[in-house]
């Protein structure tokens, strides 16, 4: 996760856990059990039953919480950080953590805005369909220029093949007319 420790994330993120309105009772409940079921050494029966008491508002209690797990240690903010991953994706991923390490990847790799990632597509719609109508009118060029020099319009006849029933018979006419001129 970076240069910081656990510990020093969870200091520098408990500020922004404790306003978000976003951990409600029901999400600080899920994050505890976690904490206690899987990591009993981390969160005895104990200290999860003091921290989920609902009498005591869930600011608070979440407060506590994690002043608990700073004292801990590492590891305890580490398994925090991953219930708080498994549980509530959208709060982990817009922790003032999280949004520092994303905005320091590498600019090489993650362009910081927009306009960099187009650096091919600067040009705008008019000068793509000026291209194209270049482009399209070389290509008639040289198609009826060849038609006139070796029969290019049998190649007309040949595109027909991969057709439907109606535009086959079209091309296939309009080969059959070329070549009687």
């Amino acid at each position: 996760m970076g240069a910081d420790s656990f510990h020093d994330q969870l200091a520098e993120d408990s500020a922004f856990l404790k306003t978000d309105h976003r951990l409600d009772t029901e999400l600080v409940d899920k994050l505890i059990l976690q904490l206690n079921r899987i990591y009993p050494q981390i969160l005895t029966d104990k200290e999860a039953s003091k921290f989920r008491n609902l009498e005591v508002p869930t600011s608070v209690r979440l407060g506590e919480l994690l002043t608990h797990l700073q004292s801990k240690g590492d590891e305890a903010c580490r398994e925090f950080y991953r219930a708080l991953h498994l549980h509530v994706e959208e709060v982990y991923y817009s922790l003032p953590t999280r949004l520092r390490l994303r905005d320091s990847l590498d600019p090489l790799r993650y362009p910081l805005n927009q306009q960099q990632k187009h650096v091919l597509n600067n040009h705008g719609p008019f000068f793509f369909m000026g291209s194209f109508s270049i482009a399209l009118g070389l290509a008639l060029i040289y198609y009826y220029g060849e038609a006139k020099v070796t029969g290019g319009s049998r190649a007309l006849g040949m595109a027909a093949l991969g057709l439907k029933k109606k535009a086959q018979e079209v091309l296939i006419w309009y080969t059959e007319e070329t070549l009687r001129k």
